[in-house]
């Protein structure tokens, strides 16, 4: 695609989240969540994005496997395509964060939020690093299941009712499970050979884009350790019931 094409994109993308988040103030709220409705249509419209890109990334692989040999500057429409609808997501979430959450609260999302769009930006300017930017969406399939889980603790699902001892319900036991094990093959895996091959192909990039990519990866790294950590501690170590949906 061309410049204007991709502008294009990437503003029918902002537009179509923020559709969709809005039509989702119109359908049923779960009673628990009712004094979170942002933060329910907010996860809901997240959790769209995920499936989406998360499928889309897979896809790309899968019809285009050679995308994998050349991360810097084979390209296909479908994989700049995606990057441009995930930008187009991103400044939607960024713009809906800033204006709803406290900076206190959300300034981890936008700094993650601000670097990847700084990266992808530049991808999809210059159409290089295009495969690189698809890899790195392959960690939204582990935030299908981060956001499945965030939505049962919002609507109360977490424990059993027929039951007067807490105790994880089937649905959020299996899900919680899935989340600690897409976490590492899709988000500490993925990472780590994104690092790997950052490292290898450091020679043949400019300097600033390696800056740019070490920073990202620093950033994102650091997020999964934590997100790992209140995992871990949430789901199976500590006895208290988080049900904020923040993780």
């Amino acid at each position: 695609m061309d410049l204007k094409s991709t502008l294009l994109v990437v503003a029918g993308s902002v537009c179509s989240f923020k559709l969709l988040n809005t039509i989702l103030r119109f359908l049923p709220t779960p009673e628990q969540a009712l004094n979170k409705s942002w933060r329910w249509r907010n996860i809901s419209t997240s959790l769209a994005h995920s499936s989406l890109s998360g499928a889309w990334a897979v896809l790309c692989f899968y019809l285009q496997p050679q995308l994998l040999e050349d991360l810097i500057s084979r390209h296909s429409l479908l994989s700049h395509s995606l990057v441009a609808v995930s930008t187009g997501y991103f400044i939607h979430d960024f713009l809906e964060v800033a204006l709803n959450r406290p900076f206190k609260q959300s300034w981890e999302v936008l700094l993650h939020h601000s670097a990847v769009l700084s990266c992808f930006g530049l991808a999809l300017t210059s159409r290089l690093y295009v495969g690189y930017s698809v890899v790195s969406l392959l960690i939204e399939i582990n935030s299908v299941f981060l956001h499945i889980r965030q939505l049962l603790l919002l609507s109360g699902r977490r424990n059993r009712t027929d039951t007067n001892t807490p105790r994880p319900s089937v649905t959020y036991s299996v899900t919680s499970w899935l989340t600690l094990a897409t976490m590492f093959v899709f988000r500490v895996c993925t990472v780590g050979w994104m690092t790997r091959w950052l490292v290898a192909h450091s020679e043949h990039m400019p300097r600033f884009v390696l800056t740019m990519g070490a920073t990202g990866l620093s950033l994102i790294s650091i997020m999964n350790v934590v997100l790992l950590y209140r995992l871990i501690r949430a789901d199976f170590i500590s006895n208290t019931h988080n049900t904020s949906g923040d993780l």
